[in-house]
């Protein structure tokens, strides 16, 4: 295919404030403000990266390590809900210990240098019990989710009991709160009373009064203390969006919600084609349409797909690679600020008396959501390959966000099942910019494609790529980007990062899997050690350093494949670690956490890392710019016990000495049947809807109970030839089955291992 952009008369984009709605002030001199295209930190450009993350949902043990995690990913804000019913499941008596302390969970994001948006609803959703509203509001004599004296009395009690937990949390005090979203999807969706679903089938009002109650409701929080830089609110739906608040945007392509109703295929989604969402002209597919002029706000994102949970009539093993496609397809649509849901997933807290928090289509207690961060810590691939798009983000943030949105003739009328046509996008300036290409497609495989040519034309030149790209692989390729001073023309790697080491900059790339990597500099540039100003990667790159120069400008390149650039972390100084495992950085240093006891890493420059008791310089490494180094802890041997105890019942043993000298222990657990669920002491502790991957448990807080106690797991069975027997003058129902289907095929105990390293 052979495609072509004309940018030499690229129109500048108009820039404005968007105000005193939209502005913050802190004690010691900082600003937090946006214009109507981006949000700006200090009046430069600021490239926002939001990760969900609910507290409640969590040991607050586990807090301080994800939130690690997340910053090591490049998340710079951390949005949360406070769900009401979390914290007064009880008329009158408000509860904020534990896994519900938000002011801790707030001082801890504030340590590691983390903004904090707060989703205080009343009304929230995220498949919580009556989406947040407590169960006792549904026999007061006045609707919820309006504007009533019974209503707002409670509201106003609710949100003073959230303010005072956050009091000198927010951003003028110095604070990390920045922003404060009102309600959610007011108008566009609701959830059921879980209390009479199921007989009823009644649900929380979805709302009619519009902005005035989005208005009222944030001046009520105003009062109450609520007192952010900028409010947030819905925007997709038709929610309702008042002029003062800053809509915010997603898109999920895997949508378990049409199964309530509906038992087919799930249709391949519009999520994966390109759209200009910041231009009053265009006309864009989908569910993008804003209540007011796209060009007078920033799009800006809360909900892209970071994961999905399943749900009772939809299981599927969520695709990791949709995240960063989707991350790609929104900013080259015109995002300055991405924002996941869910970024770390969870698990429900237990009412007070028992009751379950979640959603009845929903798990009881796991909320994992096939998120970035699973449940108990883990490490998905989606997390490892955002790092590259948030690493730039950070880095480049500020050249980029002024960058415009320019889309090929028909790009965003692109079928979801078209595979002839090649995804391309522009962001540019009309002199430099990134070419986005999209090769993903949620429920279709695109294919590999091979020898794509593409050109532009700017102002006195045609710049043209002939590139392949493999299917599910997606790429952000520069033109005229700077490095110290030298021009990159152009290139077919995507450039990650800058890090300086010993007055020498070094410029981080990868090369797409199916491409090759191809670097073409200015004119006068020359390759360190050549005379000619093109670089060419081998076509199996692991990692290739190399260095350019022009008169006195000189830097180096580091050219990583996909994989090796997944493995990357960046640490505060500047340094590259290498692993297919989890790297920690705070006050204390830097750890390891690894299911294996023995790991090796990769370290740039190659010395970066000296030796101590846990690591060790060994030989090897790529070429003599990455170091390699051994890391290695005594191995944790913990044999489990399981017996079976009914047609699907089992119980499952763990050693007493199997939580000494690890982080964690986790359970996975390989079965067949419908639902599992695991009690420690008749107690449901977790459960899973089997969709055919691993179940796994993360044990560490049941500690102290398994020191007494097993674990006891119940499949619920798929029952096939189903017949509920009526055939009776009396009161008498029993069921006929044909066949259970439920087993557990085996069962292992993970130890996590952590370790300091420098």
């Amino acid at each position: 295919m052979s495609d072509e952009m004309d940018l030499r008369d690229l129109k500048e984009k108009e820039i404005y404030s968007l105000g005193e709605d939209f502005r913050g002030r802190s004690k010691n001199g900082e600003e937090i403000s946006f214009t109507n295209y981006y949000m700006m930190k200090n009046k430069t450009p600021f490239f926002g990266v939001s990760g969900e993350f609910h507290y409640a949902r969590m040991c607050e043990e586990r807090w301080e390590d994800e939130l690690i995690k997340m910053k090591l990913c490049g998340i710079n804000v951390v949005s949360t809900y406070v769900f009401w019913i979390h914290h007064e499941e009880e008329e009158g008596l408000f509860r904020f210990d534990g896994r519900r302390n938000l002011r801790k969970f707030m001082e801890l994001c504030g340590k590691h240098g983390l903004y904090v948006i707060l989703r205080v609803g009343p009304f929230d959703h995220g498949e919580v019990r009556n989406g947040g509203i407590p169960d006792w509001m549904y026999g007061k004599p006045f609707e919820v989710r309006s504007l009533n004296e019974g209503f707002l009395k409670y509201v106003e009690q609710f949100y003073r009991q959230v303010a005072r937990q956050a009091e000198g949390m927010f951003f003028k005090d110095n604070g990390p709160v920045i922003g404060v979203q009102i309600d959610n999807e007011y108008m566009h969706s609701s959830a059921p009373w879980e209390i009479t679903t199921g007989v009823s089938n009644e649900w929380v009002p979805v709302g009619e009064e519009g902005n005035d109650y989005m208005i009222g409701l944030k001046a009520l929080a105003a009062k109450c203390g609520l007192t952010p830089a900028f409010y947030t609110c819905t925007g997709w739906g038709g929610a309702a969006a008042p002029d003062t608040m800053l809509p915010l945007w997603g898109g999920y392509a895997f949508r378990p919600w049409l199964f309530y109703s509906y038992r087919g295929e799930h249709p391949a989604t519009e999520e994966y084609v390109y759209q200009d969402y910041h231009n009053n002209a265009a006309v864009c597919t989908g569910d993008f349409k804003p209540c007011y002029e796209p060009e007078t706000r920033p799009y800006s994102c809360c909900e892209m797909g970071g994961g999905m949970t399943c749900c009772y009539y939809y299981r599927f093993q969520f695709p990791y690679k949709s995240v960063d496609a989707m991350a790609n397809i929104k900013i080259a649509s015109g995002c300055n600020f991405l924002g996941y849901y869910m970024f770390q997933g969870g698990s429900n807290p237990t009412g007070n008396h028992g009751a379950f928090m979640n959603e009845g289509q929903v798990p009881k207690i796991s909320y994992d959501y096939q998120a970035a961060l699973g449940e108990f810590g883990q490490v998905r691939e989606s997390y490892r390959r955002l790092k590259s798009i948030h690493y730039f983000a950070g880095a480049f943030g500020r050249e980029f966000c002024t960058l415009q949105t320019v889309l090929p003739a028909g790009a965003s009328d692109i079928a979801p099942k078209d595979d002839k046509t090649l995804r391309w996008a522009v962001r540019t300036d009309g002199k430099r910019g990134f070419l986005f290409i999209n090769n993903y497609q949620d429920h279709f495989r695109l294919p590999d494609r091979h020898h794509e040519e593409i050109s532009l034309w700017l102002k006195d030149e045609k710049l043209t790529w002939n590139l392949s790209i493999a299917g599910d692989e997606n790429a952000i390729l520069p033109f005229h980007f700077n490095l110290d001073g030298i021009d990159l023309v152009q290139a077919s790697a995507q450039v990650i990062t800058r890090v300086s080491h010993a007055g020498e900059t070094t410029y981080v790339f990868f090369v797409p899997d199916g491409m090759q990597g191809i670097f073409r500099f200015e004119d006068r540039a020359r390759i360190t050690g050549t005379d000619s100003n093109i670089y060419k990667c081998g076509d199996l790159v692991s990692a290739e350093c190399f260095g350019v120069e022009k008169d006195d400008a000189k830097c180096r390149a580091l050219v990583l494949s996909r994989s090796l650039a997944n493995d990357m972390y960046l640490l505060s100084d500047g340094r590259l670690v290498f692993t297919d495992e989890t790297i920690l950085e705070d006050e204390n240093g830097i750890r390891l956490q690894s299911v294996k006891s023995t790991a090796l890493i990769h370290v740039y420059p190659a010395e970066g890392f000296g030796e101590s008791k846990n690591i060790r310089r060994v030989e090897g490494g790529y070429a003599d710019f990455l170091g390699a180094y051994q890391i290695q802890r005594k191995e944790k041997k913990a044999d489990l016990v399981v017996k079976q105890v009914g047609p699907s019942r089992y119980t499952v043993e763990i050693p007493e000495d199997a939580f000494e000298g690890v982080k964690d222990l986790r359970l996975q657990i390989w079965y067949t049947g419908d639902i599992g669920n695991a009690f420690i002491g008749g107690r449901l502790i977790h459960d899973n809807f089997c969709n055919g991957a691993v179940w796994e448990i993360g044990l560490k807080e049941f500690e102290k109970e398994l020191k007494k106690d097993c674990i006891t797991i119940y499949l619920t069975p798929i029952k096939e030839g189903v017949n509920v027997n009526v055939e009776s003058a009396m009161a008498a129902r029993s069921e006929e089955v044909k066949a259970y289907v439920a087993k557990l095929e085996k069962a292992e105990l993970v130890p996590v291992y952590e370790m300091k390293i420098a």
